[in-house]
């Protein structure tokens, strides 16, 4: 079973993202929503600089969501064609709930890269919530990611978007997906 909450490891264990596409409603309310984001912000951050925000994206902004993202890919490429602005429109609507983490680094002696990897831990204690409260969730990066008009959408010229964090419930059975061998991915140190 995948995603079993029978236990801590057995959840680690058999954890797997839902894909956005396929989440439905229910969705978790604001409330909700805020409780995934109090346990996402229990992430490693060395120096406590919390460097990520999260946005939530209301149902009822979805569609300016869509509108804006459609608008900020015609203006980077004016020849694209009606099914890449549809793609847009649809990344936009999938899920009943979104929440956008923005990567936000601040000034310190705290290597930058650091900070990064904390913003990605942060993002994935928010999927660990939402599969803990229930439902599933699915954090996806694309264009939309990478685009400066979208980003200073939610955030600053100086931030990133880590991603956008689908949430629902699976309208149909998660899939389980291929994983590393683990001695392609492990090794001890010092043993040839």
């Amino acid at each position: 079973m995948l995603n079993d909450r029978s236990s801590l490891l057995a959840y680690l264990s058999t954890r797997r993202s839902g894909k956005p596409r396929d989440l439905a409603e229910p969705g978790p309310d604001l409330d909700q929503m805020r409780e995934m984001v109090r346990i996402a912000a229990r992430t490693p951050d060395h120096g406590k600089l919390a460097p990520w925000r999260f946005v939530i994206v209301p149902g009822d902004r979805r569609e300016a969501l869509a509108a804006l993202l459609a608008d900020a890919y015609l203006a980077e490429k004016p020849e694209a064609g009606r099914m890449e602005i549809e793609a847009m429109h649809q990344f936009a609507r999938q899920a009943p709930a979104l929440i956008v983490v923005l990567y936000s680094p601040k000034q310190s002696a705290i290597p930058l890269w650091e900070q990064e990897l904390s913003a990605g831990a942060a993002t994935m204690n928010l999927l660990h919530a939402a599969h803990a409260m229930g439902f599933a969730g699915g954090w996806l990066t694309g264009w939309p990611s990478f685009n400066d008009r979208v980003r200073d959408a939610f955030g600053s010229p100086d931030e990133r978007i880590a991603g956008f964090v689908f949430i629902g419930t699976p309208a149909r059975a998660l899939e389980e997906r291929p994983r590393p061998d683990l001695d392609d991915v492990l090794s001890v140190w010092g043993q040839d």
